[in-house]
Formats: structure tokens, C-alpha cells, sequence
């Protein structure tokens, strides 16, 4: 496969990922993170650090615009609940630093 190809694929894993995650709304940032180690808001982060790396400045307001489909204040309002403390507790014994 030459790298071309190998980027568009990788690229097309991305945005279905991302539209797949916007979808299921039921989901919440903790439980991707106690089950996978990574949630919504790591996916932007590392959205905007590969711009960085190709010259580009992206905010973390835009990036998370990217990822979420909306303003994340929006996504929160619509989407997120309290995490229960059962979700709290198995994320603090799962990782030791924030993300």
C-alpha cells in the first residue's frame, strides 16, 4: 500500500470514529475512559497537536468544535451527566493523571 493511500484510509478511520462518537451520545467521556483510556476530549486534543505539527494553530475550543460536531458547552448541556460515583472511583484507581 503506498502512503497515500495508507493516509486517506487512516483518515476515513478517523471521521468514522469521530461521526460514530457523536452519535452515540449516550456514552459519556468518563465511561470511554475508564473502558479505553482515551474519551472525546482526547481525540481533540491530539486533533490539534497533529495541526501543530503540520504548521497549523488550532485552539482547543476549535479542535473540540471538530470532534463533538457542536460547541463543547453545547455537547455538555445536551449530552453529559454527572458521573455516578461508582464511574469516579474506577477512573481514579485506572489513571493516576489527568487527561
Amino acid at each position: 500500500m503506498d502512503e497515500r493511500t495508507r493516509t486517506e484510509i487512516e483518515a476515513a478511520v478517523f471521521r468514522r470514529l469521530r461521526d460514530h462518537l457523536r452519535k452515540r451520545t449516550d456514552v459519556q467521556n468518563i465511561d470511554l475512559m475508564n473502558f479505553s483510556g482515551f474519551c472525546r476530549n482526547c481525540l481533540s486534543r491530539w486533533y490539534a497537536e497533529a495541526a501543530v505539527g503540520h504548521g497549523i494553530e488550532l485552539d482547543k475550543s476549535s479542535s473540540r468544535e471538530i470532534v463533538y460536531g457542536m460547541p463543547f458547552d453545547d455537547w455538555k448541556r445536551r449530552h453529559q451527566r454527572e458521573a455516578s460515583e461508582n464511574q469516579l472511583q474506577q477512573f481514579a484507581s485506572s489513571h493516576k493523571e489527568a487527561h
